[in-house]
């Protein structure tokens, strides 16, 4: 239905669509809750379910995607290390409270429910750098409806941006065959986001970070010399060069494309001598301009000194790069934006509940074509034949897993608790490992078809339960 000119609300719906008024003013003060972070529809459904009886039915929720970005072969679980946190910590404080009987969002008596809020249910998910394809349940949430419902939005948002950019990232490492791995996205996202993303990459293999809060929070190594303001500020490129050498010593990163590469190159050795450690190149040609300095450095005796380049960098042009001498790539837009990282597309969809608090749980799922689900409380596994992964295989929750098959989740909470927490390590070496047990030929940059079949080893439900 089209809204007309001097309606005061749509007529399909006057909930989605309010009517018109002053807007409640924003005199509530801040909260660090995370509870706010929720779509309004997760507290409205809450509030309908308290009301008629069934907030209180035990339930399991998904979380997965029908479909990998087009060409991607598979995708690297992220953000369960700050989902967790943000999960125990998530309460419905005086100022959360606040806002929501401001803009009545709810009724009081779901006010007083959600006062005493914390999550009391169970989650298990796919450990972080583990990889996913289509289907695949990366996180599963038990709990009361009411339980699980208010998590929903923060739950997706933090696997969807942080995945994005893990798998984004995870075809820059195989891209980069080993040199090293810079994130400098900090100034192409939102402030927070640029924490998140920095964590992400690190998580599969980058080396560092510009980003220090990501350096202070998560353990990420930060790292970063000057651009190329430092040396406008001064009045000829040597004496930027002298400063930064005298700061930090020959061992620092020359940024020498501000005005002629060679002609830096010249100036940086004169200065640093050959202990130099590195020069970025952040424009024009990069393979032709890292031959030629490599050429330049060599002849001058300065072998050791490494070549870093940057500059709008993605997975394919890491890859063009190759064949020249370059050291190391610094990147960032293509990294953090969506322009590199398409969304994982995460859902988070109910597959099972209770008719009673102490009743067995059934299977529910969706009808709606594309958009269907296939319900049941479901294991995942990694069916492995050779030391190789040649199958993502889903049962029934209480089945017994095989032994070829790997398991993928662990319990991650329960009753409120943190139970998993790995070192950023721990992390990085798991996802090497997951990428080992696969085909060489799911690691291929170019487009291809999901890496793993889904194999659904449980009965289908044939139509949803009403």
């Amino acid at each position: 239905m089209v809204c007309g000119p001097r309606m005061s609300y749509c007529q399909c719906d006057q909930n989605l669509f309010p009517a018109s008024g002053s807007p409640v003013s924003p005199s509530v003060p801040p909260s660090n809750s995370p509870a706010l972070f929720t779509d309004r529809y997760e507290l409205t459904m809450l509030d309908a379910a308290l009301a008629d009886g069934t907030a209180e039915r035990p339930c399991v929720f998904e979380t997965f995607t029908r479909r990998l970005p087009a060409g991607r072969r598979y995708g690297v679980v992220a953000g369960l290390g700050r989902l967790l946190p943000a999960i125990a910590s998530f309460r419905f404080d005086d100022a959360v409270l606040a806002a929501l009987d401001d803009h009545g969002v709810v009724s009081p008596a779901t006010l007083a429910w959600l006062a005493g809020y914390r999550f009391r249910g169970r989650l298990h998910g796919y450990r972080e750098g583990e990889v996913f394809v289509p289907n695949s349940p990366v996180l599963t949430v038990e709990g009361t409806f009411a339980d699980a419902v208010v998590l929903e939005t923060l739950i997706l948002s933090v696997l969807n941006h942080d995945s994005a950019v893990a798998g984004a990232g995870a075809r820059m490492v195989t891209a980069a065959q080993g040199r090293g791995l810079f994130e400098f996205g900090s100034r192409r996202a939102h402030e927070e986001a640029a924490v998140a993303a920095a964590r992400a990459a690190y998580l599969v293999g980058f080396d560092g970070t510009s980003n220090l809060a990501a350096g202070a929070r998560f353990g990420v190594p930060t790292l970063g010399t000057s651009a190329h303001a430092f040396t406008l500020l001064h009045d000829d490129e040597r004496t930027a060069f002298e400063s930064q050498v005298s700061a930090m010593g020959p061992g620092t990163t020359l940024l020498v494309d501000t005005y002629d590469v060679p002609t830096a190159i010249t100036t940086a050795l004169q200065v640093a001598g050959k202990g130099l450690g590195a020069v970025r190149i952040d424009s024009g040609d990069l393979g032709a301009q890292a031959h030629a300095a490599r050429r330049q450095l060599d002849a001058a005796g300065a072998t050791g000194t490494r070549i870093v380049v940057s500059g709008d960098l993605d997975e394919d042009r890491i890859a063009a790069l190759a064949p020249a001498p370059i050291d190391a790539y610094g990147v960032g837009t293509r990294l953090v934006t969506g322009s590199g990282h398409p969304t994982a597309g995460f859902v988070y969809k109910l597959v099972a509940r209770a008719r009673r608090p102490d009743g067995p749980l059934e299977a529910v799922a969706k009808g709606g074509g594309d958009k269907a689900t296939v319900g049941t409380h479901k294991r995942a596994g990694r069916r492995l034949a050779g030391g190789r992964a040649d199958a993502e295989v889903l049962q029934a929750w209480d089945a017994t897993v095989p032994a070829d098959h790997r398991a993928l989740q662990v319990t991650a909470m329960a009753d409120g608790e943190v139970l998993h927490e790995p070192s950023l390590e721990e992390i990085r070496s798991h996802h090497r490992s997951a990428l080992a047990e696969l085909h060489p030929g799911a690691l291929a940059l170019a487009d291809g078809e999901p890496c793993l079949p889904t194999v659904h080893d449980h009965p289908i439900l044939e139509e949803s339960h009403r």
